[in-house]
């Protein structure tokens, strides 16, 4: 994707979650790797949001929504009132349960795009460390996430915030961050490790293709 329309990406995604009902509520939108780095063109658009568990929505509907779409959890797991108005990108795990991250991605992503969606109940930050503590103790370092990244968004469901600095700088292409390897070794990675870990990061994303979601809890 040229970094123009990259950009654009990323500026739409924030704006929707800004401005419309989310299946579930978020707390931060960050951008990270190729496109916070200012490479052009980017291979992957990655995004990273943090969300909040969904407590006291609707759980009496939950029925009601077994019986129109087979998918558990609703009113419980992701909003009732998002699923009222978008039935049709309700996604469920493979237990038929509602997954937020999935009707997220639905809600946000377009069809092929080279884009890439984190999601997790814990910020980006706490989460860079835990995914590397998890990939050094089973040497599975292509789970590693990229801690090259900038917050561009935060809301608590009563006041949000756009970083317009953050967005200025990302447009203008400001941001400076070290090379991968070199990040590694700032949260604890030996030089050959950090070297070893960047490249197996590098190798997976390489056979990435089109929308992906991931979804994590910490």
């Amino acid at each position: 994707m040229a970094r123009e329309r990259a950009v654009e990406r990323v500026e739409e995604i924030v704006e929707t979650v800004a401005t419309e009902t989310m299946p579930v509520p978020v707390r931060e939108v960050w951008v990270y790797g190729d496109v916070a780095l200012g490479l052009d063109p980017v291979t992957r658009v990655n995004v990273y949001l943090t969300k909040d568990l969904l407590f006291k929505d609707a759980p009496d509907r939950e029925q009601e929504f077994v019986e129109s779409h087979g998918i558990e959890g609703v009113g419980k797991t992701v909003r009732a009132a998002w699923a009222d108005e978008h039935p049709d990108l309700l996604r469920a795990n493979s237990n038929g349960h509602a997954a937020p991250e999935q009707c997220l991605a639905a809600h946000l992503l377009k069809g092929d795009e080279p884009v890439h969606l984190e999601v997790c109940n814990t910020g980006f930050e706490n989460n860079v460390t835990q995914r590397l503590k998890g990939a050094m103790a089973r040497e599975e370092y292509s789970q590693i996430l990229d801690p090259r990244g900038a917050m561009l968004w935060a809301g608590d469901g009563e006041e949000q915030r756009t970083s317009e600095e953050a967005m200025a700088k990302l447009r203008e292409n400001e941001f400076v961050f070290p090379t991968l390897p070199a990040a590694l070794e700032m949260l604890g990675l030996d030089a050959d490790e950090a070297e070893q870990a960047a490249d197996a990061v590098r190798e997976y994303r390489e056979r990435q293709e089109g929308a992906t979601v991931r979804g994590d809890v910490v």
